[in-house]
C-alpha cells in the first residue's frame, strides 16, 4: 500500500503551484497499473492512493489552524489526514466497482465519475481534481469543449493507454494527448476580441488573517484601501476583496460615505458582511457615489464548517440550539444564488462569485443570464502562502476557459489578477504585498460549447464508454 500512497502523492505534483503534468500522467498511469492488478484488495489500494493524493494536493487544508496555532494548531493533522483519506474512499468506491473481464476500462470510467461526483456530493467539493493539472498548459482548452469534469476523463484515458503496458494502447494514449495539445495550441493562438473601454482598478491591502480584524490593523487596512481607490486617474469601477470592510454599513452609514469620497463619483465593489435581523451574509456591496449600495450579491453557496454548520438552522428550528444556527447569526445565512450584477455602460454585466464558489463550474451555468465578465472577490489569506493560493487561482482561471468569459480576481493576500477570455493572465499585482493595479476589462468570446451544454456531452461519453465496457465483457465472456 505505501507503493500507492506515493504514487498518489506523485499525482499530486501536477497541481498548482508545481503542474508536472509529466510527472503525473506516468504516475497516475502506475497507480491504475498497481490496482487492476492486484490479486485483492484493490479497494485498499485505491484508497491508499487517493490518500496520498489528497495529502499533498490539499496540504494547504492545515494553514487554517495555524492563525492560532496556539488555540487549534492541535487540530490540523487530525484536519488534514481526515479530509484526505475521506475523499479517497471515493477511489476506494471506484475500484471496488471495477469488476468484470476488462478492469482497467472499469477503473478509468469509475475514477471519471466518482471525481465528477465529488463535485456535488454533500454540497461538493471539486478542488484538486485529476484533469486539473493541465491547467495553465495547453490541454487546459478542453474544457471550453467538455469542462472538467471531461478534462478529467481525457486524463484517466491517456493513463489508462500507459497503465496498460501494450503498444497499442500505449501510442494510443500519445496520440489522445497530442490531441489535446494540438487543440489548445490552435485554440490559444486564435485572435481574442478586443479590449472594452472600462478601466478597473483591483485593490490588494495584503492583510494577514492574524491581524485582518484587530482593531488597530483592521482601520489601517480600511484607510489603506481607501488611499489606493483615490489615488491616480478615477478608474471606472474600483474593486476591494472578500470582506475589505470591517464595519457593518448598516450601522456606520459614515463608512459608505468615505468610500464613496474616495471613488470619486465611480461606484467601489467592495467585500462586507451584510446584517439584517439576527442574520449575516459574506456579501459584495456595490457602493454608488451617494455613498450607499446601488447593488449587491450574497454568497450562497457556503464553506460547510468555516462559514456555516450544516444543519445548525434545523437544530434550531427541531431543538431550539442557538449555537449552530445561522438565522440566530451563527455562522453566515446563504445567499438567494447566483446573481449577474449590471454595472452598465463601457463596464457591462458580471457574474460574481466569492472566494470558495469559484471552484464550482456549475454555478456560471446556472447564472440568471450571460454576463461580460466573471467578477471573484476572495480572502486567500486562510491558505496560507505555499499551494492553496495558486490552486484557487487555477481553479478560477478554469472558469474563464469553460465559459470564454474574461475573469477579473481580486484577493486580500492571495492572486489579484486579470484574465482572458482563454483563461491565460493577462496582468497581475506581486504575491504577498500590498497595492492596486489598473487594467482594461478583457473582452468576451462567444459562448462556448461547455457554457451551451454542460456536463452532457461527457456524460453521453461516458455512458458509451460502459456500454462499452459491458459488451467488452461479454464477448470475453463468450
Amino acid at each position: 500500500m505505501s507503493g500507492a500512497y506515493l504514487a498518489g502523492a506523485a499525482v499530486a505534483l501536477g497541481q498548482a503551484p508545481l503542474g508536472w503534468w509529466w510527472v503525473a500522467l506516468p504516475a497516475l498511469a502506475v497507480l491504475l497499473h498497481r490496482v487492476v492488478n492486484a490479486p485483492r484488495g484493490k479497494g485498499w489500494l485505491a484508497w491508499a492512493g487517493g490518500g496520498g493524493y489528497f495529502s499533498v494536493a490539499l496540504a494547504w487544508i492545515v494553514e487554517p489552524f495555524l492563525i492560532e496555532p496556539e488555540v487549534y494548531g492541535w487540530m490540523a493533522p487530525f484536519a488534514l489526514v481526515l479530509l484526505a483519506f475521506g475523499l479517497a474512499l471515493f477511489w476506494a468506491l471506484a475500484a471496488m466497482a471495477a469488476r468484470g473481464r476488462v478492469p482497467l476500462l472499469g477503473l478509468m470510467l469509475g475514477l471519471a465519475a466518482v471525481e465528477m461526483a465529488r463535485g456535488y456530493v454533500l454540497t461538493g467539493f471539486p478542488w484538486a481534481m485529476i484533469g486539473h493539472v493541465w491547467i495553465g498548459h495547453a490541454p487546459a482548452q478542453l474544457a471550453s469543449l467538455i469542462g472538467p469534469g471531461g478534462l478529467t476523463l481525457f486524463t484517466l484515458l491517456g493513463a489508462a493507454g500507459l497503465a496498460a503496458l501494450r503498444p497499442v494502447p500505449a501510442l494510443a494514449a500519445v496520440a489522445l494527448i497530442a490531441v489535446g495539445f494540438g487543440f489548445g495550441l490552435w485554440r490559444e493562438g486564435q485572435p481574442l476580441p478586443a479590449d472594452r473601454e472600462a478601466v478597473l482598478r483591483l485593490v490588494q491591502p495584503n492583510a494577514e488573517q492574524g491581524l485582518k480584524w484587530d482593531p488597530e490593523q483592521a482601520r489601517l487596512f480600511f484607510d489603506r484601501q481607501l488611499a489606493f481607490t483615490a489615488e491616480g486617474p478615477r478608474p471606472d469601477l474600483t474593486i476591494w476583496p472578500e470582506t475589505a470592510v470591517p464595519y457593518l454599513l448598516e450601522d456606520y452609514p459614515q463608512v459608505g460615505r468615505r468610500i464613496a469620497e474616495a471613488g470619486r463619483g465611480s461606484p467601489v465593489a467592495v467585500g462586507v458582511q451584510r446584517l439584517q435581523g439576527w442574520q449575516f451574509w459574506n456579501s459584495l456591496a456595490v457602493i454608488g457615489p451617494e455613498g450607499v449600495p446601488i447593488a449587491s450579491y450574497d454568497k450562497h453557496h457556503l464553506v460547510p464548517f468555516g462559514e456555516y454548520i450544516p444543519f445548525g438552522d434545523r437544530l434550531y428550528d427541531w431543538f431550539g440550539l442557538v449555537a449552530f444556527a445561522a438565522q440566530q447569526g451563527n455562522g453566515y445565512s446563504a445567499g438567494p444564488g447566483p446573481a449577474i450584477l449590471d454595472f452598465g455602460g463601457a463596464i457591462g454585466k458580471a457574474v460574481p462569485v466569492i472566494c470558495y464558489e469559484a471552484i464550482f463550474p456549475q454555478i456560471l451555468r446556472a447564472a440568471p443570464e450571460r454576463g461580460d465578465f466573471i467578477l471573484q472577490i476572495t480572502n486567500d489569506a486562510w491558505f496560507g502562502t505555499w499551494s492553496g493560493p495558486f490552486q484557487h487561482m487555477a481553479q478560477a482561471r478554469l472558469r474563464a476557459i469553460e465559459q470564454g468569459l474574461p475573469l477579473i480576481r481580486v484577493a486580500n493576500t492571495g492572486v489579484t489578477a486579470v484574465v482572458d477570455a482563454r483563461g491565460a493572465v493577462v496582468d497581475s499585482l506581486p504575491f504577498g504585498t500590498a497595492g492596486y493595479l489598473d487594467a482594461r476589462l478583457p473582452g468576451a468570446l462567444a459562448p462556448t460549447p461547455y457554457a451551451r451544454w454542460g456536463e452532457m456531452p461527457v456524460l453521453f461519453l461516458m455512458f458509451g464508454l460502459a456500454v462499452a465496457l459491458v459488451l467488452a465483457s461479454r464477448r470475453k465472456a463468450a
